[in-house]
């Protein structure tokens, strides 16, 4: 039976519609914990009785002069803002909105030396109030601000975001930051970008939310129509349908204005699907020359309706690859793509036999973290030190029969021998977001993925720790993993932790290569000795040399 007809049978919309959780499991427990998870159907409806406050907070910051806000957060807290902030951007007179979802110490350092404490306004976001990332990088900037601007000051710069009665909404007081704008507890990080997670800093940067949300409306209204005539079922059983017919590297593409949202999309489809073995593996791409999809491709395309160039090459492709296009009548459109695809993840959940709102795996690479930081775990070692960058094989990847290799082509080979037909190859780059170091390592890995027909994404580490992690530990056994680690010269200090930020950096690359190696993932690491371009370059033309 073809996915659609499931969801008719089912009744899969309506009860939806209903959050009714027995669409998702039988399991009394988990019933209770997928009710609490059901809050976003109707976001959009709910949104224009937050705008009054939001577009007041905004107001606010611009009387006071705010050129900068910066927002601290990681996964849902901090991909919906990065795509309004990247594909709308900031409206004449607002402040640019930078999204810092990273703990690499350079980044940060970086970051901190173009700010100027006096125009410079901070969001911390956090739905459970105490995810590491956002409030070490808080502790550091709190630090700072207070040296400028003296405490009582440096307060009003903070804006919390977070759910009701989390020990952050306790600390936002007893640390006298500006306000708490509390989010729906029964929405989860990666389906609240219509919450005030994503509203509020759309708001402060001068986003026409009233128009966003008023599409986004519209799409929630045709989300709820049934199955058949159902944008958001449509998608769902597009999805499921490729991926049950072996299709199951979702191909998201996207021009470069658009590109953003191909990060938002791949937290959504990898942290919801894949688990239990499961999955569908998303796959952000730009649209390109096409070279020949392998039969594991099914591709979503994203545009504007007058972007007749990635329509063309749209075209191309589907001579032989399935091509579903997503057409945005213009870029404050995106809104309604949140609805459409949180509707269309959550059905494709049901279609799979998992449950959407849940991510069994991500604390595993939390606790190894931990344990990292602690000194409390042993983390697989290197097998060679090719002129300072270390190689170490992991998990079920074996390291060259003839031994120790010499050079990194020989030390990448083992990741080409270990590809089998419909494997994905990604790349864990702990690295700055910075396309000087980021660019080789792209092309590279388009390279691989032209002459192979595999699959090839790159993930920024810790980002993809709250997103597609979910997947590589929990999916289908499929992803072979290059990760990309370097020994950081610059450092950071966390005001009241006793390791520094480049320690918590490191930790978090080495805690997941614990959890990689413990699900038997094949896993190659290389350690960079410090952040170079041409080290960088070398390890991108090894990449082309052994896998291209």
């Amino acid at each position: 039976m073809a996915s659609i007809e499931r969801l008719v049978e089912a009744d899969a919309v309506r009860r939806l519609r209903e959050r009714d959780p027995s669409l998702f499991t039988t399991d009394i427990d988990q019933k209770v914990a997928v009710a609490q998870r059901l809050g976003w159907t109707d976001l959009a409806e709910k949104a224009p009785s937050r705008l009054p406050l939001l577009t007041s907070l905004a107001g606010q910051l611009e009387a006071e002069g705010a050129r900068d806000v910066v927002l601290l957060g990681m996964g849902g807290s901090s991909l919906a803002p990065l795509v309004f902030s990247r594909v709308l951007g900031s409206a004449p007179g607002h402040p640019a909105l930078h999204v810092l979802d990273t703990s690499s110490p350079t980044q940060l350092s970086e970051l901190l030396a173009r700010l100027d404490a006096g125009t410079t306004f901070f969001i911390l976001a956090s739905k459970s109030g105490t995810t590491t990332e956002p409030l070490s990088l808080y502790a550091v900037f709190r630090q700072w601000a207070d040296a400028e601007l003296g405490r009582l000051a440096a307060g009003k710069r903070f804006l919390v975001i977070t759910d009701p009665g989390t020990p952050l909404e306790k600390r936002r007081s007893r640390e006298g930051m500006r306000v708490t704008v509390t989010a729906p507890s029964a929405v989860g990080g990666r389906f609240s970008a219509l919450s005030v997670f994503g509203l509020l800093p759309a708001a402060l940067i001068g986003v026409d939310l009233e128009t966003v949300v008023r599409r986004a409306h519209a799409m929630e209204q045709a989300c709820a129509r049934p199955a058949e005539d159902n944008p958001g079922a449509a998608l769902a059983a597009w999805m499921v349908d490729a991926a049950e017919a072996g299709r199951d590297k979702l191909t998201l593409v996207a021009p470069q204005r658009l590109a953003p949202f191909g990060l938002w999309a791949e937290q959504l489809v990898a942290e919801s699907l894949g688990k239990h073995g499961k999955g569908i593996v998303p796959v952000p791409e730009s649209p390109r020359t096409p070279t020949g999809y392998g039969q594991d491709r099914a591709v979503v395309v994203l545009r504007t309706a007058d972007d007749t160039e990635t329509d063309a090459w749209a075209h191309a492709v589907a001579a032989e690859t399935p091509v579903l296009q997503l057409i945005l009548g213009d870029v404050l459109d995106v809104g309604a793509e949140f609805v459409r695809w949180e509707n269309g993840v959550a059905l494709a959940g049901f279609l799979l036999g998992v449950n959407p709102f849940d991510e069994p795996n991500v604390a595993e690479a939390k606790k190894a973290t931990e344990a990292v930081l602690a000194d409390g775990t042993d983390v697989p070692q290197a097998l060679a030190d090719l002129g300072g960058v270390w190689v170490t094989y992991a998990g079920d990847l074996d390291p060259p029969a003839d031994g120790a290799p010499g050079a990194l082509d020989d030390a990448v080979r083992p990741l080409a021998g270990s590809l089998a037909l419909g494997d994905y190859f990604a790349m864990l780059a702990y690295l700055p977001e910075d396309e000087r170091y980021l660019a080789p390592l792209r092309n590279a890995l388009a390279a691989v993925s032209a002459a192979t027909g595999h699959a090839t994404v790159l993930d920024l580490g810790p980002r993809y720790l709250h997103s597609s992690g979910q997947l590589h530990k929990g999916g289908p056994d499929t992803g072979v993993f290059l990760l990309l680690t370097v020994r950081d010269r610059d450092d950071v200090s966390i005001p009241g932790q006793r390791y520094t930020l480049a320690a918590l950096h490191r930790a978090q690359a080495e805690g997941d290569l614990v959890a990689l190696a413990a699900h038997g993932r094949r896993v190659l690491r290389l350690d960079l000795p410090f952040l170079d371009q041409e080290i960088i370059a070398a390890v991108a033309n090894a990449l082309t040399g052994a896998l291209g």
